[in-house]
């Protein structure tokens, strides 16, 4: 039963990195464990298929609910109180560091994987800022575009680090998006989870393939993008003379706390 809520928690997590802007639910999947074995059941989907359907049913209920059911507390709490919400997402991110730096170097480390992680650091920092600053396209809504849309959502899966909401915010897809998934718009929902399959299931296998060739290369460079993508919500635009840096500050603590007993329980039970 621990297995199981802890699964069904990170799930709830890994789906709010799929409509929070900044955060990306791959990055979260890979730093809570659970992205290789995702990649895997994909590429691999006949294989030890209801083994595989029963462990991630929890993950998926749960990332169903972080999309749906926390779709409105989260907005209110990023309209109302964005600086806090970001921190608490930021200390669970750097709780289970820990566990994902032992997962990168679980098939050895060398000079040449510090090399990958520190060029994936900086070069990623230097190209999400450069996107955030300069990149803002309005594209129009139609069939297509919410192909391309689920398309960037899937790939949030696929490229730890990425957060597609932060390219949906640019093309102004973002919140038709959110409306939709309200409103249960299929008119909208169904080209999005077709994007998202055929984006799956046609990268998956070179995902998985990597995965065997160059694991620690991969993990490292994975590494990298979640440092960078973690630098890139860090709030720079908050007012940390107010009485809010203190809430900011037990939000970190919290959520710290919070990804260190993730990452202990899922070494526990893994």
């Amino acid at each position: 039963m621990i297995d199981w809520t802890l699964r069904l928690l990170k799930g709830i997590l890994i789906g709010t990195g799929f409509i929070l802007p900044g955060v990306s639910g791959g990055a979260l999947a890979a730093v809570f464990g659970l992205y290789e074995r995702i990649i895997d059941f994909i590429a691999h989907i006949t294989k030890n298929f209801f083994k595989n359907v029963l462990f991630f049913i929890p993950v998926g209920l749960g990332a169903l609910g972080g999309i749906f059911i926390l779709s409105h507390p989260l907005a209110f709490f990023l309209e109302n109180y964005e600086g806090e919400v970001l921190w608490g997402f930021i200390g669970c991110i750097v709780g289970t560091l820990p566990a994902l730096w032992k997962e990168a170097g679980k098939a050895g480390r060398s000079k040449r994987h510090y090399i990958i992680l520190i060029l994936t650091t900086a070069i990623g920092f230097l190209l999400l800022f450069s996107v955030e600053r300069h990149f803002e396209i309005q594209a129009p809504q139609n069939f297509i575009t919410w192909i391309l849309a689920g398309a960037l959502i899937a790939l949030g899966v696929l490229v730890p680090g990425m957060s597609p909401s932060n390219f949906l915010v640019y093309f102004g897809m973002y919140k038709p998006m959110v409306e939709a998934f309200k409103t249960l718009d299929f008119h909208v929902l169904l080209p999005i989870i077709l994007g998202g399959a055929i984006c799956l299931f046609s990268l998956s296998s070179l995902i998985a393939i990597l995965l065997k060739k160059i694991y620690a290369g991969l993990f490292h460079f994975v590494f990298g993008i979640v440092l960078a993508s973690t630098l890139m919500i860090i709030p720079t635009d908050y007012n940390y003379l107010s009485g809010g840096t203190l809430i900011c500050a037990l939000a970190l603590i919290a959520g710290i706390l919070l990804g260190l007993w993730m990452g202990r329980l899922e070494e526990k039970y893994k």
